[in-house]
This record gives structure tokens, C-alpha cells and sequence, in this order.
């Protein structure tokens, strides 16, 4: 797979609204239920709510041939989304999508990154170098969602 990464533009905003829709739904009904994953991602998605956010943030794609395989947002110090396809998990693209962001804090010279992980995401991070902070209750459109706070810090 010849992968890239890329910084967003609009062409790809149903994308990476679709992609972030399916990875969540795709997620083991053990760890977020049915009703969880409704609230969390929506399945009547609203593009235009997705393109203004999309503009505000700090997006990276990764792309192979013009196909979107995931996305990371970085805010500051902060990972926001971050998600990959469900058929190109556990393929690297993960990785490549972190270490890229991971790069661009070490060149500002940030002391680390934070993130709210999901139950999903938490091993991920954890092989990354991520310390839990602490565990989250938040409501989202009157449901119960649990997530992780985690930190990294740099020390070179």
C-alpha cells in the first residue's frame, strides 16, 4: 500500500463525515453498545456541520491512491479525531497517522500530547507511549459515553 498523508481540503469532507461514522459503528458492541454508538456518530450525518468543523481544525488524511483510509485532527497539544477505516485497521495506517502529528509536536517543541481515548483506541495509545490520566463519563445527546484521558510527555 503506497500510503501518504496529507493535510485536509474540502473535497474530502463526505469522506472522512463517512469514515468517521463507519469506524465508530464498527466498533465491538461489547465495549460501546448500539445506542452509545448512535449518539456518539450519528447515522444521519450532517455534512455541513462536518465541512465547518473541518475548516476549524487541524486535519491529516491518510490517502492511498486518493482513497481516504483514516484521519487525526491535533489542536494545539490535543488529539481529537482520530480514526481509520475499519477494513485498513491493524494495516499501519494508524501509526503512520500518529507518528506524523507526533513529529509535528516535537518540532514545536510542545511537552506532550493529550487525548480523550475511546475503550477502542485506549491500546493504541497506550503502545504509543500514552499514560491514563483518568477515565470519563460524558453525555452525548442524553446517553452515557465512557473515554480515557491519556497523556504522553517528551522528554528529548
Amino acid at each position: 500500500m503506497n500510503l501518504s498523508i496529507a493535510t485536509y481540503s474540502d473535497e474530502y469532507c463526505h469522506a472522512v463525515a463517512d469514515l468517521f461514522t463507519q469506524s465508530v459503528h464498527a466498533i465491538d458492541n461489547a465495549l460501546y453498545s448500539k445506542e452509545q454508538k448512535a449518539a456518539w456518530a450519528p447515522l444521519d450525518i450532517d455534512y455541513s456541520r462536518w465541512q465547518q468543523r473541518l475548516k476549524a481544525k487541524r486535519c491529516f488524511l491518510a490517502l492511498a491512491d486518493k482513497q481516504l483510509l483514516g484521519f487525526i485532527e491535533l489542536d494545539d497539544d490535543y488529539i481529537d479525531c482520530f480514526y481509520v477505516a475499519p477494513q485498513h485497521q491493524g494495516q499501519a495506517v494508524g501509526r503512520e497517522l500518529y507518528q506524523h502529528i507526533e513529529k509535528i509536536a516535537r518540532e514545536k517543541k510542545l511537552a506532550g500530547l493529550r487525548v480523550d481515548a475511546s475503550l477502542a483506541a485506549k491500546d493504541f495509545f497506550a503502545q504509543q507511549g500514552f499514560a491514563v490520566v483518568s477515565h470519563n463519563q460524558l453525555l452525548r445527546l442524553g446517553t452515557k459515553l465512557e473515554n480515557i484521558s491519556m497523556f504522553k510527555g517528551f522528554y528529548t
